[in-house]
């Protein structure tokens, strides 16, 4: 796997989870209290650091083989999940990601949430709401950087992309102050999901003891298989639905 191959897919991974977390911290920023959130955020950013400072040791020094093997069969449960959704999505039997309608419900839930200050935090609504998107998502994006890195032993380069897909988003969102809604998180996340289910695939039988053919190169066949696979199980998926639509209403 090249290093720019190893750059984009974390990229584009971290720029998924990355989207969330922004949609999160606006809502509460411009629904209740900004000086609260942006603390919510800073104190979730510390909690990430001490768990990547934790794990990143613990992670590459864990033998080559055996790495592989794990984070193989990590991703491609990881993968498998974003793939289904992203399948059911894209045929139509499940709803669209949409970063607008989850902003609009976040800052209605926060404003109807109730005000109360602890401490130096103004308001811990808008403390928790941040700090719990910023630590959820983040360790996602942690998640992706170190196996990804480890397992190309270059983690540096990964927690490079991660931190590129971290700040352009957060750029963007303080340049609009609104979710990226136009950003087509839904494809990106059918791409990503074909990703992560590939190179666990890749991975996880490399771990297994397994020689693909051509080594590195394998996987220029074993992505557009599974992308292939993918986009026959939504045309599949949506042929059965407009049959069911159709028998309904005759």
């Amino acid at each position: 796997m090249s290093g720019g191959a190893l750059f984009i897919a974390v990229f584009l991974a971290c720029t998924v989870e990355a989207v969330e977390a922004l949609t999160i911290v606006l809502a509460a920023g411009t629904s209740r209290d900004w000086r609260s959130a942006i603390t919510g955020v800073v104190a979730g950013v510390v909690v990430l650091a001490v768990v990547v400072a934790a794990l990143g040791p613990a992670v590459t020094a864990i033998p080559l083989e055996g790495l592989r093997l794990v984070v193989g069969g990590l991703l491609l449960v990881f993968g498998l999940q974003w793939l289904r959704k992203a399948v059911l999505r894209a045929s139509g039997l499940k709803a669209l990601h949409d970063e607008d309608a989850i902003y609009l419900r976040e800052r209605a839930a926060a404003e109807a949430a109730p005000a109360g200050r602890r401490g130096i935090v103004a308001d811990w609504y808008s403390f928790t709401l941040s700090f719990k998107g910023v630590v959820l998502e983040g360790l996602e994006v942690a998640f992706i950087a170190l196996t990804f890195g480890a397992n190309q032993q270059n983690i540096p380069l990964a927690a490079v992309a991660a931190l590129a897909a971290v700040l352009a988003v957060t750029v963007a969102g303080i340049a609009v102050r609104a979710p990226l809604a136009r950003v087509p998180e839904n494809t990106m996340k059918f791409v990503v999901g074909i990703m992560l289910t590939s190179f666990g695939i890749f991975w996880g039988a490399e771990g297994a003891g397994a020689q693909w053919p051509g080594a590195d190169a394998a996987l220029l066949v074993v992505v557009p298989a599974v992308a292939l696979f993918a986009l026959g199980l939504v045309a599949v998926l949506r042929r059965a639905g407009n049959a069911v639509t159709a028998a309904v209403a005759s």
